[in-house]
């Protein structure tokens, strides 16, 4: 059996996206992989101490010991609350919708 594993770092902006392959010892922690794939050096925005991360689109702590092929991620924050979008969303599309058994009628 190996004593590395092969893993990814992956940061996202709206124009571009990062991702870095990285081979570590088996027993990594996720926030040691993020500071040694240099993003942090690249991406000075990121702080650690406060950013969102997962693995695989599932949040996980920073002591989250990796597993081969893992992709970790780090999140941005998010600039609108998503639910409040989609209720301004529907709110904004009911006065165009029809109600069921409505008829429209033309003069």
């Amino acid at each position: 059996m190996s004593e590395e594993i092969l893993v990814e770092v992956v940061y996202a902006l709206p124009q571009k996206q990062e991702t870095l392959s990285l081979k570590v010892r088996i027993g990594t922690l996720l926030s040691e992989v993020v500071e040694r794939s240099g993003i942090l050096r690249d991406f000075p925005e990121i702080d650690l101490a406060t950013a969102k991360v997962g693995i695989f689109s599932k949040q996980a702590g920073l002591d989250t010991v990796l597993r081969d092929k893992d992709r970790v991620e780090i999140y941005r924050p998010l600039i609108a609350d998503p639910k409040e979008i989609r209720k301004k969303r529907a709110a904004e599309g009911k006065g165009g919708k029809k109600e069921a058994g409505e008829v429209e009628v033309l003069a």
